[in-house]
């Protein structure tokens, strides 16, 4: 059964898809800083992630300055959701610097 999952990589590539594992989104040479899940909100132009990847963790964040967005997202606010009270959720367009490709 496939889900919606993303993974970000450490050249910043920021990846997503309906699949069954974390790693079918990895090509080749890539190296995973984390993943989780997605979902979109249209109705507030939002991309909302959240979760963690069963094959590679939360995605680090604090790894990649660039993040390299597919241009179809482009307009959209990508938000990732903690779900931890002590955790604000990161407004990824505020936190860092998003190239469109």
């Amino acid at each position: 059964m496939t889900y919606p999952k993303f993974i970000i990589t450490k050249d910043g590539h920021f990846r997503l898809g309906m699949v069954n594992l974390h790693m079918h989104l990895l090509e080749p040479g890539d190296y995973c800083l984390g993943g989780g899940f997605y979902q979109f909100d249209y109705a507030s132009n939002r991309m909302l992630l959240d979760g963690e990847s069963y094959d590679f963790g939360p995605p680090l964040w604090d790894m990649i300055e660039v993040l390299k967005v597919p241009s179809e997202y482009r307009g959209m606010q990508i938000v990732y959701q903690y779900h931890d009270e002590r955790q604000d959720d990161l407004v990824l367009n505020d936190a860092k610097d998003i190239v469109y490709i």
